[in-house]
């Protein structure tokens, strides 16, 4: 049923100067400092007896941890806030603080004299803010209108490179136990090969924005959906939102102290990085910006925000002449059984022979302290990989499914529609193609009770391996990806 639609926005600084581990490598980092805010920001929604509350954390991921304490202390503070409409989803940066209730450090897995604080000191403060602004947004719902349209923003590229033999099978292919499994795929491969084919995906560069207006019609903020993980600075030892940081500066400038809520389209096999082209970027930039020293991929960075603002700017111009106050929201929130990537015998007997042979390298513990935290982590991380294979194993003699929440819902004429996963580009296409409505925004890594989000490959994927592609890195299936896809577009006809 139409209705007057009711808005809130709310938003928090959740940065930390603490020396906190961030996770996102595959070894520990120790912060040293912030060189930009991380955020979290909220947007209710309300009209016609429905409603949902966006909340887009810049975090690597959401655990379900957080997601339950998140809708618990919200369910506390106010009782009439429907905590199950609670959609979190993370911008998926990889320098943003850990929220694991411990880490290698903390709990004495490694000796080191570096001090680190345990990730569920981080985590009480960011579930304590996350709720906080939950119930701030929900508390200043008032009358509003929204519009909606999409532009287009180049950022998201494969990263996935694609060789004409089996990589694995080369002489020189050097296999880390519990940490790759190479094929005619790899992440961020070299293309200076002889045998370097092209990409495995292209990329997505639509840009979907969904604006908020106040009765007077003036923007109050907007939703911008990009089909990239937000990764430009991702192995900087300092907490940073990456380019989202100098998207909402930009947008800002231009259009004044605006909310802006980020959401990761589907991207698992996207990054915002060229590999081909880099010594074209690398006098681009010099002469573009007139210097070389940078901080990582700071170039990067203000090109897309660039691009970003000018399809902002673009899309405002038009979508702003459309602006609907009455309309309809309808928000479907369940549990979809996917079909899990089972495990081998061979994986699983692998995995045993790979973590006792992991079992018995001892720790580097001469030489620099950050050097020797990060050649003993790399080592941890390479024991757990093999352990989870393990007990995947054992578990899906138990269950042959993976459980996990999705919000399917439109606000008037447009439908959002969430996945916990690194969710590979095809599936999103999937979606938006058949979906009844003409515009379909996908969110990715949005928190699930349960587990947290990990990569989702398609079936091509699968047989080229790589990593993102192999049995460490899926929950999974292929086959549960199309599951996926089929669920979502049923609810999607439902709620039309």
């Amino acid at each position: 049923m139409s209705s007057q639609v009711k808005i809130g926005w709310a938003a928090r600084d959740v940065s930390t100067t603490a020396r906190v581990n961030i996770p996102g490598q595959m070894h520990m980092r120790i912060s040293e400092g912030v060189q930009d805010p991380v955020t979290v920001t909220a947007l209710a929604v309300e009209s016609g007896g429905d409603a949902v509350i966006f909340t887009a954390v810049d975090s690597t991921g959401i655990s379900s941890v957080v997601l339950q304490e998140v809708r618990a202390l919200v369910k506390a503070v106010d009782e009439s806030i429907p905590v199950e409409k609670i959609l979190m989803n993370a911008t998926h940066t990889h320098t943003a603080p850990d929220t694991a209730d411990s880490n290698y450090v903390s709990d004495g897995t490694i000796p080191t004299e570096i001090e680190v604080e345990p990730g569920n000191i981080y985590r009480a403060f960011l579930v304590r803010e996350t709720a906080g602004a939950i119930v701030e947004a929900w508390q200043k719902r008032t009358a509003g209108g929204v519009g909606y349209g999409y532009g287009f923003a180049a950022i998201g590229n494969s990263r996935r490179v694609l060789y004409f033999d089996d990589t694995s099978l080369r002489p020189e292919n050097s296999k880390e136990s519990g940490i790759l499994v190479d094929g005619h795929a790899r992440m961020y491969g070299n293309t200076n090969d002889k045998m370097f084919s092209g990409y495995e995906a292209g990329g997505d560069h639509f840009l979907n924005v969904f604006f908020t207006f106040d009765e007077s019609d003036e923007l109050t903020g907007c939703i911008i959906n990009i089909p990239c993980p937000s990764q430009s600075s991702e192995n900087i030892y300092k907490i940073s939102a990456s380019y989202w940081h100098e998207i909402r500066d930009l947008i800002r400038q231009e259009f004044g102290d605006i909310y802006i809520l980020g959401q990761a389209a589907a991207a698992g096999d996207l990054a915002p990085r060229i590999l081909h082209y880099k010594e074209a970027q690398k006098r681009r930039f010099k002469l573009k910006y007139g210097r070389e020293e940078s901080f990582e991929d700071e170039f990067v960075r203000s090109d897309i925000a660039q691009r970003v603002l000018e399809g902002f700017r673009e899309v405002y111009s038009w979508a702003k002449n459309d602006i609907q106050k009455t309309l309809e929201v309808k928000h479907e929130t369940l549990m979809l059984d996917l079909p899990r990537r089972m495990i081998t015998e061979a994986e699983y007997l692998d995995q045993q022979k790979n973590l006792a042979e992991l079992a018995e390298k001892s720790w580097i513990t001469d030489g620099d302290p950050v050097a020797c935290l990060k050649a003993n982590s790399i080592l941890c991380m390479a024991r757990k990989r093999c352990q989870d294979i393990i007990d995947r194993y054992i578990d899906q003699q138990k269950d042959l499914f993976h459980h996990t929440e999705v919000h399917v819902l439109r606000i008037g004429e447009v439908a959002f529609a969430s996945n916990q996963f690194e969710l590979y580009m095809d599936y999103m296409h999937r979606i938006q193609a058949r979906s009844p409505f003409a515009q379909t925004f996908v969110i990715q890594l949005a928190a699930t009770p349960g587990s947290v989000g990990t990569y989702l490959p398609t079936e091509r994927a699968r047989e080229n391996r790589g990593y993102s592609a192999c049995c460490f890195d899926n929950l999974v299936a292929a086959e549960g990806g199309q599951t996926l896809v089929e669920k979502t577009l049923e609810i999607l006809e439902k709620i039309k």
